[in-house]
C-alpha cells in the first residue's frame, strides 16, 4: 500500500508548491511511482508540471465530488513514473458546497483509497490555509511534511499550524504523524537563515530534514515554463538539493544510503535513472 504524504503550511510563500512539485519529480527520478495531487484551487502544482485544466476538462474537484473517475482526471507528466491530479478554480467552492455533507472531512480520503495500490507515494499539495480542503488532505494522509522559509516570521505561524496538526491527530486521526520540516530559501551567507535553521531544528528535533533547499533563481523560474527544476535546469543547486531531499525521504522509510551511490544528476533531464548496486 502506498503512503500518502501531505505537504502543508498555513503560511503562504514558503516554497510549499515548489517542494511538492520537485520532491515528487525527484522521487520519480529515483524510480518511485508517484502521484501528485494538486489540492490548491490556484492549481500551481499542476501548471508547474505543464498540466492545465481547460474548460470542460475534469480536475481533482470532480474526483472529490464523484462526478468523474480517476481515469478522467489523471494526467501524465514528462516523467513516466509521475502522474498528477490537477486542480481548477471550482475547488475553491468545495468548502461551501460540502459544508452540510455528512463525512465531508473524509471525502478526499475515500477518493484516494483505491489509488494506494497504484502508487508508492501520493503527495498532496495543500492551499495556504487551515480550511476544509487542508483538513481533507490531513485526514487522507499518513504523514505531514512542513516547508519552513528561512525568514524572521518563520516560527510565528508554525506553532499554530503544528498545534492544529496535533489536534487533528488527537481528536480525528490518531495515526497521522509529523514526518518533519524542510527548510526552504536557505542562504548560508545570511546569519538570519542560520538562526532560523537552529530555531526550527530545536522545534522539530530529529524530525527536521537535514537537506535545506537553497535560495535559487532557477527554482523560481521553472514554474513559469511549466517545468520541474529537473526539466528546466537539472544541473543547478536547487535540483541537487531536491534529489538529496528525496534520498533522505526514502532513507527515512527504510532505504539504504548506498542504494543511491551511482545516481548523479547530469545536464540532461534525469528521467528514470538506475541506482544502487
Amino acid at each position: 500500500m502506498g503512503e500518502i504524504v501531505v505537504i502543508a503550511n498555513q503560511k503562504g510563500g514558503v516554497g510549499k508548491t515548489t517542494t511538492s512539485i520537485n520532491l515528487a519529480y525527484a522521487l520519480a527520478c529515483l524510480n518511485q511511482e508517484v502521484l501528485l495531487v494538486d489540492f490548491d484551487p490556484q492549481g500551481n502544482a499542476g501548471s508547474g508540471l505543464g498540466v492545465t485544466v481547460g474548460n470542460g476538462e475534469k480536475s481533482v474537484y470532480h474526483l472529490l465530488t464523484k462526478t468523474a473517475s480517476f481515469e478522467q482526471v489523471v494526467r501524465q507528466t514528462s516523467n513516466e513514473f509521475l502522474d498528477v491530479l490537477p486542480a481548477c478554480k471550482d475547488l475553491a467552492g468545495a468548502e461551501v458546497e460540502l459544508v452540510n455533507v455528512r463525512g465531508r472531512e473524509n471525502m478526499l480520503k475515500e477518493a484516494l483509497a483505491p489509488l494506494r495500490s497504484m502508487y508508492k507515494y501520493i503527495l498532496i499539495d495543500c492551499p495556504p490555509s487551515l480550511g476544509l480542503l487542508t483538513l481533507n488532505a490531513m485526514m487522507a494522509a499518513d504523514s505531514v511534511i512542513t516547508p519552513v522559509q528561512c525568514e524572521f516570521y518563520a516560527m510565528e505561524g508554525l506553532a499554530h499550524f503544528m498545534g492544529t496538526v496535533q489536534k487533528i491527530k488527537q481528536f480525528l486521526h490518531p495515526r497521522l504523524r509529523m514526518d518533519g520540516g524542510v527548510l526552504t530559501m536557505f542562504d548560508r551567507r545570511m546569519n538570519l537563515a542560520k538562526q532560523v535553521k537552529e530555531e526550527v531544528s530545536r522545534y522539530f528535533g530529529n524530525r527536521i530534514y537535514k537537506t535545506p533547499i537553497p535560495r535559487n533563481i532557477r527554482l523560481a523560474e521553472a514554474p513559469s515554463f511549466g517545468q520541474s527544476i529537473f526539466d528546466y535546469e537539472p544541473a543547478c543547486p536547487g535540483a541537487d538539493a531536491y534529489i538529496d531531499l528525496a534520498k533522505e525521504f526514502l532513507i527515512r522509510r527504510g532505504a539504504k544510503p548506498d542504494e543511491y551511490k551511482n545516481f548523479h544528476l547530469t545536464g540532461e533531464t534525469p528521467v528514470n535513472y538506475d541506482f544502487g548496486g
